[in-house]
């Protein structure tokens, strides 16, 4: 799948403790790369990258994205062919909270992962992942475009859409070169939900950690909409956007500089609400409560979606599972993890996880997806 392009190669991951960057380092060692991974360290008790023991099958190497020579150092000692940026403050409410280390992790970091890239002749592919919230909301009810306006209301908004044009003054100024730069895109993600994420103030998060407990769930914005996916979905295009770029970008479209959206079908945007009830479905006896007023005065975005025509007619991506199998996807791995604990680790999570790697590409590959091939 994805052309081969991973096989043997030298992939360098920042933010591979996290719950996405460990997924996406997951799938690139069952692809045959060799993997190192950089992060400031695990962010959640319990999370995805410890509960699969990834740090046996990577180069786990700890530092902080915001420190410039401890960035360029790591990524010229390991000579990668391929970088994928994940690392980031990624929560709203917490941006409330510390705005300027959300803006120095965002912001600056990403300038620093490019200074690396430059400082490094042996990168020639790099996916720069930002967030759907890099746009300016303007509530509107069709899909932001890659072309539509940046910015946010709140830190985290603002400090995503300060990446995307850090990112492209990069590419332009220093990545232009048709025969010797490295390639670069950036990627912008809708809600991402998925086994193994337990960060604060997630709704999947939160409802699995109550409903395991026995406790209610408190829902604070049950009519806010979001594009849900799983999050082998968007994966699933960082990885084949790498490889068009490691194919120098050989197609009718050329993917070098752009920018791409990876969000669900355009009819996947569904509330809080629906997805609390989807979930206790395969949940059943636990409830939730409905916080009707709001987010206690913190301007958070309520409606919200991605077009993803872009991704389709440049690189023939599009999203592969239902809104009923992403939630399905979600709930058997929380259950696997909560009914395999007795006071000790899970078992075999690392197993179960490329189990439902081995089984979305399935999907895929009867839905007729490129990257399959």
């Amino acid at each position: 799948m994805f052309a081969n392009a991973y096989q043997g190669r030298r992939v360098f991951v920042t933010g591979h403790t996290g719950f996405k960057g460990s997924w996406l380092a997951a799938w690139l060692t069952r692809l045959g790369a060799t993997v190192a991974g950089f992060s400031d360290g695990i962010p959640t008790e319990p999370s995805h990258f410890a509960a699969m023991h990834l740090d046996a099958h990577l180069e786990d190497l700890r530092g902080d994205i915001r420190d410039r020579q401890g960035m360029v150092d790591a990524v010229r000692r390991f000579k990668p062919e391929v970088v994928f940026h994940l690392a980031a403050q990624a929560l709203v409410r917490k941006s409330y909270e510390d705005p300027a280390g959300t803006f120095e992790a965002n912001m600056l970091g990403t300038m620093n992962v490019l200074e690396a890239v430059r400082a490094c002749p042996s990168v020639r592919a790099v996916v720069m992942i930002t967030s759907d919230k890099c746009y300016r909301n303007d509530e509107w009810v069709w899909g932001y475009r890659e072309t539509d306006h940046l910015g946010g209301y709140d830190p985290y908004s603002a400090s995503k859409g300060c990446a995307e044009i850090i990112a492209h003054s990069y590419f332009k100024s220093f990545f232009g070169d048709p025969v010797n730069a490295p390639y670069c895109a950036t990627t912008r993600a809708g809600n991402v939900i998925g086994g193994g994420d337990w960060a604060a103030d997630r709704i999947v998060p939160d409802c699995a950690r109550a409903w395991s407990e026995g406790r209610e769930v408190e829902i604070r914005s049950p009519h806010a909409t979001r594009p849900w996916q799983h999050v082998l979905e968007p994966l699933s295009g960082y990885l084949w956007l790498g490889a068009r770029l490691l194919d120098n970008g050989n197609a009718p479209f050329d993917p070098r500089g752009q920018a791409y959206n990876f969000g669900p079908a355009a009819d996947v945007n569904n509330t809080v609400a629906e997805v609390v009830e989807a979930l206790a479905r395969h949940w059943p006896g636990f409830e939730s409560q409905m916080d009707a007023a709001g987010q206690a005065g913190m301007k958070e975005c309520t409606l919200l979606k991605l077009c993803c025509d872009k991704a389709l007619a440049h690189l023939g991506w599009k999203a592969t599972l239902s809104f009923d199998e992403t939630i399905r996807y979600t709930a058997e791995w929380y259950h696997r993890f909560y009914r395999g604990r007795d006071g000790a680790t899970p078992p075999d999570m690392l197993d179960f996880s490329l189990g439902q790697i081995a089984a979305y590409v399935n999907a895929a590959e009867q839905r007729g997806q490129v990257w399959v091939r």
